[in-house]
């Protein structure tokens, strides 16, 4: 069975050969560090793991009404600061981010005013995918995989979206002063987001579409809040993409398990990132696997700091043993690192791959 089709059973809730082992989104500085700066489907080789490669090469059009000013320079530690304007015919937003070699993060948010909103609606210009690029990566992938992607915006998910624009702890305060604004913010951006499926992704060489986000995981908001701003966008958003023929995945990398029935509600086809204790997640892996396990393929799990990074081989394939059995029975599952890594061996990494070969089912 190669790589993609055991991926794609996995994703149908079918039971594939072995239990397939992926990573989520390789990073440029695990690359170069230690892997030569080899691009992410070289490295999947190179360990012996499923590929699961996220692409999305749009093109971007050109507005007089959304124009873009971008002013960057050096903090005192060196890191790259970056200072953008978008310049508007009735007015200017600006934003700043601060990036180091591993990540990087806001220092203003986009969105300050409630009004602010009404100017990315009407302004900032749509993208549209890029299909002859993405349909080369999916031949270059070709069956080592699956090819993964998103909607437009910060993550798929309006929630997470906002939240990147205006900031989490603004969006939740803004809930209790003023939830028709936040409900207005939300359908702003849906509008956007399902223009973008309905133009862009029929026909889409796409395995996966990643939805939802981090900031709605039960770590960040309340189940309350999830069910009234995170629940009937995304299942209007998986709707849209069954619709083109898309299967998506849902992204909490955070606590799941008190919205783990809810994140079935909105309609995805799986759900990540299976976040354990020690990585600030609260998965409990049987009882996932029992509450919603019939109901979505699961993936996740691996924890990437304690195990994969500070780990012996034999940790590594201890924690493989253990997921397989909690996670694997009846298959629906992909095992992955919950979150991205920066600093794990190679070593531990074919450790991971050559464990996973192990995990057959019968």
């Amino acid at each position: 069975m190669t790589s993609k089709e055991r991926m794609l059973r996995a994703l149908r809730r079918e039971v594939p050969d072995r239990v397939p082992a992926s990573v989520h989104q390789w990073q440029d500085y695990h690359l170069k560090k230690y892997l030569g700066g080899i691009d992410a489907l070289a490295a999947f080789r190179r360990v012996g793991l499923d590929a699961s490669i996220t692409y999305c090469p749009t093109i971007a059009p050109q507005s007089p009404d959304w124009r873009c000013a971008v002013q960057e320079s050096r903090d005192a530690d060196g890191h790259r600061v970056q200072h953008v304007r978008y310049i508007t015919p009735e007015g200017t937003l600006t934003t700043a981010t601060v990036a180091h070699e591993t990540t990087g993060w806001v220092t203003e948010y986009l969105v300050k005013r409630p009004e602010d909103v009404e100017l990315l609606d009407k302004y900032e210009p749509l993208p549209r995918l890029d299909h002859a690029a993405l349909a080369r990566e999916y031949d270059r992938l070709g069956d080592d995989g699956i090819l993964r992607g998103f909607i437009w915006g910060h993550h798929g998910g309006c929630w997470q979206h906002a939240a990147a624009l205006y900031g989490l702890e603004n969006l939740i305060l803004a809930t209790h002063r003023d939830p028709a604004w936040v409900h207005h913010f939300l359908r702003l951006l849906q509008k956007k987001k399902l223009r973008f499926i309905a133009e862009s992704m029929p026909g889409a060489k796409y395995d996966l579409i990643e939805t939802g986000g981090g900031q709605g995981s039960s770590t960040c908001i309340s189940p309350k809040l999830f069910k009234e701003f995170c629940l009937p966008y995304d299942r209007e958003q998986h709707d849209a993409l069954h619709a083109v023929g898309l299967r998506s995945v849902y992204h909490t990398c955070g606590g799941m398990m008190p919205i783990l029935e809810l994140i079935v509600e909105n309609r995805c086809d799986a759900s990540e990132t299976l976040t354990p204790p020690d990585m600030g997640g609260d998965a409990r892996p049987a009882e996932m696997k029992a509450r919603i396990g019939d109901k979505v393929c699961l993936i996740g799990g691996v924890n990437q700091f304690q195990v994969l990074d500070l780990g012996t081989k034999e940790d590594v394939r201890q924690e493989v043993f253990r997921l397989f059995r909690e996670f694997g029975p009846g298959g629906g599952y992909i095992m992955s690192p919950s979150d991205h890594f920066f600093e794990t061996p190679v070593e531990n990494l074919q450790a991971y791959a050559d464990a996973a070969r192990e995990c057959r089912y019968a």
